[in-house]
């Protein structure tokens, strides 16, 4: 527990017992559940946390309010890791009201067996909800990312509670790096939803903001507009950094020579950042936020089954279901007796918007040749 501000507490919790955050995300450094009480004539609790940590988000709204009775649960998101203790509340505090839109009280229906009559509050977008000094206006946030999302303004301390918004992998008791962490947890969760998210930000913009609240990793308080042009970048499909990522997958070992090769050419041609990575070994997640970080992609697989090793297939299918656009892309690939590896992954990737092909494809048969080498040298000159 802490303080945000004067009248706002911290409330959540950290987990270090997760081993994959949604079912799929390695989180070595844990998850945070954030939770937070605002103090004032009228009590509002901001969400709730995960089912593991029922009783210890208890005691830290008890010891929060003091011996006083919350009068709101404000309910942004339906996610079960932050909205499973709804019911834990009513139980503990039976006179407050829930808070949320229709879709809220729908998705709650969906959730629990629950009799809330006389306890819901249903605000419509644009709303607001006096607290005493403290005004709360509800921001609607449909599909970022799901459909009942809404941020709060905190019109007193101007504090955003952004939902799922800004958040990051992560535990609050372990330092770290904000953006590597919310790169990855913004494009691997919310990046297919780019549109929503810019339309929020525009809606962000007209707000004075002086802190951000989100659900998961740190509050914001220091050079918001650091955050504020990641998230602009990221949820534009923008470039964020100059460089080039390599993803391969190889069998014997004659594509990764192959990539090898490039990556020295392309650090003689003056790339300034080249990033190689090995589609079979290294997390998926990881290789998923490099390719929307840089401008440029070199894909090479070796041909497998008429189409491509099943690694860089669901790389490819990542990349596509998240609306990956505005980039270059080159493509490796190999095969003994038919390649077929770059035919099937420019299809894979044909629903992007905005890529631009390289003239350069190189078709390795086997192993690398000299004529593969001469192909190597002119996508390196490309690129660069």
């Amino acid at each position: 527990m802490f303080n945000v501000t004067k009248d706002i507490i911290y409330i959540g919790v950290n987990d270090h017992d997760i081993d994959l955050f949604e079912g799929q995300y390695i989180v070595p450094n844990g998850m945070s559940y954030n939770s937070y009480a605002i103090m004032d004539e009228h009590i509002a609790v901001m969400d709730t946390v995960d089912a593991y940590f029922t009783q210890e988000w208890l005691n830290n709204l008890d010891a929060a309010l003091g011996g006083r009775k919350p009068d709101y649960l404000i309910v942004q998101h339906m996610e079960p890791d932050h909205s499973s203790n709804i019911v834990s509340f009513i139980n503990a505090y039976p006179e407050a009201k829930i808070v949320g839109n229709a879709k809220t009280f729908a998705m709650i229906d969906n959730f629990f067996d629950v009799e809330l009559e006389g306890k819901k509050l249903v605000v419509a977008n644009g709303e607001s909800l006096p607290l005493g000094e403290h005004t709360l206006t509800f921001v609607f946030a449909p599909m970022v990312h799901w459909p009942e999302v809404m941020v709060t303004y905190d019109q007193k301390d101007k504090v955003l509670f952004s939902a799922d918004g800004f958040g990051k992998f992560g535990a609050l008791d372990v330092e770290e790096e904000w953006d590597c962490e919310a790169r990855r947890y913004y494009i691997g969760i919310v990046g297919k939803y780019g549109a929503q998210v810019q339309a929020l930000l525009k809606k962000a913009a007209a707000l004075d903001i002086a802190t951000i609240c989100p659900l998961h990793g740190p509050v914001l308080k220091d050079n918001l507009a650091h955050y504020m042009k990641l998230y602009d970048i990221w949820s534009s499909y923008g470039v964020e950094s100059d460089g080039v990522m390599i993803a391969y997958t190889s069998v014997y070992g004659h594509t990764k020579k192959a990539v090898e090769l490039l990556r020295d050419m392309l650090d003689k041609n003056g790339c300034k950042k080249v990033v190689v990575c090995d589609l079979a070994r290294e997390d998926m997640a990881e290789a998923v936020e490099d390719a929307f970080r840089y401008g440029k992609l070199v894909l090479a697989s070796t041909t497998y089954n008429a189409g491509v090793f099943p690694f860089m297939r669901t790389f490819i299918e990542h990349l596509s279901e998240r609306n990956y656009q505005n980039r270059t892309i080159g493509l490796i690939e190999n095969g003994t007796w038919a390649p077929m590896a770059a035919k099937v992954m420019k299809g894979m990737l044909e629903g992007c918007k905005d890529i631009t092909w390289l003239d350069t494809t190189v078709s390795i048969k086997s192993a690398v040749k000299q004529q593969n080498i001469a192909e190597l040298e002119s996508m390196a000159k490309e690129l660069c």
